[in-house]
């Protein structure tokens, strides 16, 4: 082999060191023209399609990926995050099925299982996803979040609150659970609770408009009650 001539193994390494996605199309390209079955470099350069926002293109390496080993979880996962993105839920819900059967303990694979249940209006299924995710993983912030979301959507507005008490203690700092929480509270009419979330959201984001309008909302009703 001429020494100016890398080896598939040489081009990964560069695809995974690449610091923007089209030089990782590229070098994972490279290592495929010569490793045409390396799952690991499809899948990378799924993700690497993904993040340019050529989906089809990503589907098509997932799908490469499990025409040479159907059980590589990766990337049962990641073509389920390209076809949720596409709103194709119920394809993504089975390749977060097909990636839990493979590995049943895939926290991500059962919250965005969740997120996807949810998005079709199946509250309570997303509910069992989520709650078995947080069983796996009691610290998956995302998926306390996203079961606030749901508790709220369903009317349980105590419980909205306790998850995103939950989503704050691992994230302090994260707005939207913060905004989510005083809107929960406002629908129990806990109005000072509520303004103090509303202004812990300004205190980190003091231009958000959201919270600007439901701190004015809140203020009303405060107003109001005297």
């Amino acid at each position: 082999m001429p020494k100016d001539e890398k080896t598939a193994q040489e081009w990964f390494e560069m695809g995974m060191k690449a610091k923007d996605p089209e030089e990782e199309v590229l070098c994972f390209s490279k290592c495929l023209e010569i490793e045409p079955d390396n799952i690991f470099a499809w899948n990378n350069m799924g993700i690497a399609l993904y993040d340019l926002g050529k989906f089809d293109e990503a589907l098509q390496c997932f799908d490469k990926a499990l025409d040479v080993n159907p059980d590589y979880n990766d990337a049962w996962y990641n073509k389920g995050i390209v076809l949720s993105d596409l709103e194709m839920y119920d394809e993504a819900i089975t390749c977060y099925e097909n990636a839990i059967e493979i590995n049943p303990n895939d926290a991500a694979a059962w919250n965005n299982k969740g997120l996807a249940l949810y998005e079709l209006g199946r509250y309570e299924e997303a509910m069992e996803c989520y709650d078995r995710c947080l069983e796996i993983d009691p610290h998956h912030m995302l998926a306390w979040y996203n079961k606030g979301i749901t508790l709220y959507d369903l009317g349980r507005y105590e419980e909205a609150t306790e998850c995103y008490d939950k989503t704050i203690e691992l994230v302090p700092d994260y707005v939207d659970a913060w905004n989510n929480k005083g809107i929960a509270l406002g629908k129990l009419e806990r109005y000072e609770e509520s303004l103090k979330c509303f202004e812990r959201v300004l205190e980190i984001d003091p231009y958000n408009d959201s919270a600007l309008h439901n701190k004015e909302i809140v203020l009303e009703k405060l107003s109001s009650e005297k």
